[in-house]
């Protein structure tokens, strides 16, 4: 297995995430070969200095960078020298199994959708993004690079999202949800109605609709969305998440007597933390395209790498995409969209 990590972009700078491949490597002996790439000598350098010395390591130079404040469209054909692209070259004409970039979304979806291309029979990639519920898991989809669907792409998506989270997760039958303002099926909008009724003629686990405080409490494990929503609830997400650490480290710290239940409180407060850290659930997956891509935060560091490159050999060895390409197939036959 042959996996490429764009590590140019990030907020952290490179050597964080070579910090993270040193990591990712040493817990997976199946990865025969990991590309870096990025302007060759100062990684080199890098890698050096952070203890990266493994021989399964080699180099790719690139030494235009793609920033978040490039355009997605024009930096896909203007800076075609970039680490993004020349990451995704890789994917297309050389062998590589899966790409990891922690750089410019909107750049990485377009361009992996050109470069690389669609799966057979899939009409829009999806990103798709894991956070934690209360019993577990749940995975959104569209995270953001659809914002205009249809109510045949959201089937694809829901059955993408399914496939996804059993072979990943390890759940038989996901309960999957289309996320509509009330559970009640007179709701909704023409896309939410025209997905949900396609979505029960497959033998999807389907619930109906779904809130957005069911992805939460455990109700579902397959939340699907056009990316205009997706994207709204991740953003949503991470302000809250955001604030609540705030506040709790404001209040916990307030006066002698709050820090000293803080302190009794501790192991508990560390469990939650770990729960609720978004880097121990790698990246969000490119789903529908001729390979494997995954997208990690900009401020990824290398916990997120590291998980980000264990869930890409995964999906990998699980063969995910030839069974995405299988379930549609028959979910699109049994809703007469084929």
């Amino acid at each position: 297995m042959r996996l490429a990590v764009d590590v140019m972009g990030g907020d952290q700078g490179p050597a964080e995430l070579l910090h993270g491949v040193r990591l990712g490597l040493a817990a997976d002996a199946s990865i025969r070969e990991l590309q870096v790439v990025g302007p060759e000598p100062i990684l080199r350098k890098l890698a050096g200095e952070v203890g990266l010395a493994d021989p399964r390591v080699s180099f790719l130079p690139a030494d235009e960078v793609l920033t978040m404040d490039d355009d997605p469209a024009l930096a896909v054909r203007r800076k075609k020298g970039s680490s993004l692209m020349r990451a995704l070259e890789l994917l297309r004409e050389q062998g590589t199994d899966a790409v990891i970039s922690s750089g410019n979304t909107g750049a990485l979806v377009a361009g992996a959708t050109v470069r690389v291309g669609r799966l057979e029979g899939i009409r829009r990639p999806s990103l798709a993004c894991i956070m934690p519920s209360r019993t577990g898991a749940f995975v959104l989809l569209d995270g953001g690079a659809n914002p205009d669907c249809t109510p045949e792409i959201l089937l694809q998506f829901a059955v993408m999202g399914s496939v996804y989270f059993r072979a990943m997760l390890g759940v038989e039958h996901p309960r999957v949800g289309v996320l509509s303002n009330g559970t009640e099926e007179s709701k909704g909008t023409d896309l939410t109605r025209g997905t949900l009724a396609l979505i029960r003629k497959t033998r999807l686990n389907c619930v109906g609709y779904s809130e957005g405080s069911d992805l939460f409490n455990g109700k579902v494990e397959v939340g699907v969305c056009d990316g205009f929503v997706g994207n709204l609830i991740l953003k949503a997400v991470e302000g809250l998440g955001r604030t609540v650490g705030h506040l709790l480290r404001t209040e916990l710290t307030a006066n002698p007597l709050r820090k000293a239940g803080a302190l009794l409180a501790s192991g508990g407060l560390r469990r939650i933390k770990e729960r609720m850290n978004p880097e121990t659930y790698g990246g969000a997956p490119i789903l529908g395209l001729r390979g494997s891509v995954v997208k990690i935060h900009g401020s990824a560091g290398r916990l997120a790498l590291k998980y980000a490159i264990l869930q890409s050999a995964k999906a990998v060895n699980q063969r995910l995409n030839d069974e995405i390409v299988r379930e549609v197939a028959l979910a699109e036959t049994a809703a007469g969209t084929a």
